[in-house]
């Protein structure tokens, strides 16, 4: 998560679309009942609202909780429709799912502005 946090453990996706409206304790709850995770590990968790336009990243740094959000103003994130609750990205499908573009197409160049 370039600018975040250095190395987070992992970076979980969760598949069910979250109200955008819930805050660091909602999204804590739906990480701890729903993804069955702990939300203190060192891990992001990045959640999706139904019409893929915006997400939320919340992660524990060891010392507080981060909330992010990020909203697209044209397009959508590209989100799995699987039955899975959660699943891990790598830190490149992170770089193209935050760009707005198909993360599953690693073997692609990534955008002139996330190369390091």
């Amino acid at each position: 998560m370039p600018g975040l946090i250095a190395n987070p453990g992992k970076i979980w996706l969760a598949v069910e679309p979250v109200d955008m409206r819930r805050g660091i304790d909602g999204l804590s709850m739906v990480v701890q009942q729903s993804l069955q995770h702990a939300p203190c590990a060192g891990s992001a968790f990045v959640f999706c609202n139904r019409a893929n336009n915006r997400i939320k990243v919340l992660l524990w740094d060891g010392t507080g909780v981060w909330l992010c959000q990020r909203r697209l103003h044209q397009g959508k994130f590209v989100w799995p429709k699987l039955n899975e609750c959660c699943f891990v990205l790598t830190q490149a499908q992170w770089n193209w799912l935050i760009a707005g573009v198909d993360w599953q197409r690693l073997s692609a160049l990534p955008p002139v502005h996330l190369k390091a």
